[in-house]
């Protein structure tokens, strides 16, 4: 008799953007899960012009490029692909990140990482940045989404590094009012819900009345994947019934399997 897997009979919702979710979803997939995708919110690419240029005129002046997510690098290196013919004209800038995921998009580009906390949180990797030594009088260009932190530039700027910030991406709620997997959801409910950000969590709350849960539906424990949006499940007043240990997918999921497998 072959052996069950660890979340075999279990439905589990994925709450992240839509062109995020396979990556969380073939790990649940694989540990025998039926994923209910919840796409809660929605990521598209948004670059001014005039900073965009800015920013690539000065390229080869930069010490060090931050990313502090996947997305920002996709639609940054897109960017500079439709801008530069050779990676050489990233110059000598050293590589900073947060995540494995962010790490494994720059390496797709066969570019090397010189920072990368062993926690993926941004307070790690500014402390991380600072200890390098290198910051003093540095010029530092942090890639950022609309509802980036300030804490990196913050904690950088406070070791004297001269930081720049562009924009590069949005995150914005989607309204799944109308879509048959909110339908599915609102009628079966699912044994665990994943948040994965802070923006899931309020997209979450936002839209309450759509995801209500019908009388019978089973009601899902909710897992958090990190400080930041564990402080907004309290912040809303939400359960947080289990907790990744470090913020990673797969901390994530070790997490789920721990509170609900077998």
């Amino acid at each position: 008799m072959s052996q069950m897997l660890p979340l075999s009979g279990h439905r589990i919702a994925v709450t992240r953007a839509r062109e995020q979710t396979p990556e969380l979803a073939g790990k649940l997939i694989a540990l025998g899960a039926e994923v209910v995708e919840l796409p809660l919110i929605r990521i598209s690419k948004q670059i001014e012009k005039d900073p965009l240029a800015d920013v690539m005129l000065e390229l080869g002046g930069y010490d060090w490029i931050v990313f502090t997510s996947a997305n920002g690098v996709r639609f940054f290196m897109e960017e500079f692909v439709r801008l530069f013919d050779d990676i050489r004209s990233l110059g000598l800038l050293r590589f900073a990140c947060i995540g494995d995921t962010t790490a494994a998009a720059i390496r797709g580009f066969h570019l090397r990482i010189e920072c990368q906390p062993k926690i993926a949180t941004a307070e790690a990797l500014a402390e991380d940045l600072v200890a390098t030594g290198s910051l003093d009088s540095a010029k530092v260009l942090v890639i950022t989404g609309n509802l980036n932190r300030d804490v990196i530039v913050t904690k950088l700027e406070e070791a004297r590094a001269i930081v720049d910030c562009l924009q590069v991406y949005k995150t914005e709620k989607t309204d799944l009012a109308a879509e048959p997997v909110a339908a599915d959801f609102r009628a079966r409910g699912a044994d665990a819900i994943l948040f994965a950000s802070s923006s899931a969590v309020q997209s979450f709350v936002d839209q309450a009345a759509a995801l209500q849960l019908a009388k019978d539906a089973q009601r899902p424990l909710a897992g958090s994947i990190g400080p930041q949006t564990s402080e907004t499940m309290k912040k809303v007043g939400m359960p947080i019934d289990f907790t990744a240990k470090t913020p990673s997918l797969d901390s994530l999921v070790e997490a789920l399997v721990k509170k609900l497998g077998r």
